[in-house]
């Protein structure tokens, strides 16, 4: 049974963003940890601990020069990267959660329309944005300058009137680019790009085009529709699809997110208890409007601090009923704090974060079923 080859309508009117950070892991554990910045890092169990084993999660910059990258055995990176060099470091989850939610939160404030892929990138559809902004470029510069001011981490994005032509921008000019493709320039900017840079062609489906002869977008784009269908099928569509810039699938709005955060670095360290208290005061009052703002209450209050010696301290509490103010999430986290007992502090960075979240369906009161 053949596909019928219907004709495709592309819609270029809307304006789709993809937003990638840079080395998110490694990036994070960077900031926490300075003295790696000049370092080969590598996220993952050190294998010359774990009997040779292990899967690298990330790495940056400096290691990649090394041809180290995501996916391969850790041991690899032993062989690859210099000793003097080589810095491994266990994967942190719950920390990159955390500031993925911030990000998250960021994206939040731009537009409603936005779709998770993984912590470390997202869709958004900026076609009618919260910002009021015509110019994609001006809400690009403000995403990037927001995220790197609220997390000391860079993001490169990609905008255009498909995900898939965003998705190929954000990978374009990295790390830290903006990269914008116009429909005049689509068929032109995927021509240049050899197949194994295109999203969704994997190591099978490049062997097999290679087989072919095809080893650029303009390879792909000189190959007839009828190939395309008759050696893959549906596939075969899609892919006919994306190396002519034709993707009209939707950024799929996201669920309920798990936590909201607001964290502030301070270049002046707080070194008194009322400074502390009163910036918790201020960042409990941005949570409770943003949990306000998406009809969401939480029951678990989390705060986080950071000396100026990069040492992270985080403490949480659970409550049984769900927090109804600011004031509830202020005094939740203020007790948190003094539980710390911390003495001649300096402190760089304060977060408050509520967790264990649901959205507000009903009031809970305490009822006196059964009266004396």
């Amino acid at each position: 049974m053949s596909l019928v080859k219907i004709p495709v309508v592309v819609n270029t009117n809307r304006k789709i963003l993809h937003v990638d950070m840079d080395a998110f892991y490694a990036s994070v554990e960077e900031r926490e940890h300075p003295e790696f910045k000049q370092k080969a890092l590598v996220i993952a169990h050190d294998p010359r601990k774990n009997n040779n084993h292990g899967v690298i999660t990330t790495a940056n910059y400096n290691a990649r020069k090394y041809g180290v990258n995501s996916a391969m055995p850790s041991q690899k990176a032993v062989e690859l990267i210099p000793k003097s060099e080589l810095v491994f470091t266990d994967p942190n989850f719950s920390l990159y959660r955390q500031v993925s939610d911030q990000i998250h939160d960021i994206f939040k404030d731009v537009t409603d329309i936005y779709q998770s892929v993984a912590l470390d990138e997202a869709y958004l559809d900026i076609t009618d944005n919260k910002l009021k902004q015509d110019s994609a470029i001006k809400v690009m510069q403000y995403i990037q300058s927001r995220i790197y001011k609220e997390t000391r981490l860079t993001c490169s994005i990609g905008i255009s009137y498909n995900k898939f032509l965003a998705k190929m921008a954000s990978d374009y000019a990295k790390p830290f680019g903006r990269t914008l493709v116009l429909p005049e320039h689509a068929v032109d900017f995927l021509s240049e790009i050899p197949i194994e840079k295109f999203n969704g062609i994997g190591k099978n489906m490049q062997s097999k085009l290679h087989d072919m002869g095809v080893y650029t977008g303009k390879d792909l784009q000189n190959l007839g529709q009828d190939i395309f269908l008759d050696r893959f099928g549906k596939w075969g569509y899609i892919m006919y699809q994306h190396c002519h810039g034709m993707d009209n699938s939707a950024v799929e709005a996201n669920r309920v997110r798990k936590s909201v955060g607001k964290e502030q670095t301070y270049n002046k360290p707080l070194i008194k208890d009322e400074e502390v208290y009163h910036q918790m005061s201020q960042l409990s009052k941005q949570v409770y409007q943003i949990l306000s703002n998406h009809n969401l209450q939480g029951k678990t209050v989390v705060i986080k601090i950071r000396t100026t010696d990069f040492e992270t301290v985080s403490k949480r509490k659970t409550l049984n009923n769900y927090l109804h103010s600011e004031q509830e999430i202020y005094n939740t986290a203020q007790e948190l704090f003094d539980e710390l007992g911390l003495e001649n502090f300096q402190l760089r960075l304060v977060g408050v974060t509520v967790t264990t979240i649901d959205e507000f369906g009903f009031e809970e009161l305490p009822l006196k079923l059964f009266e004396e």
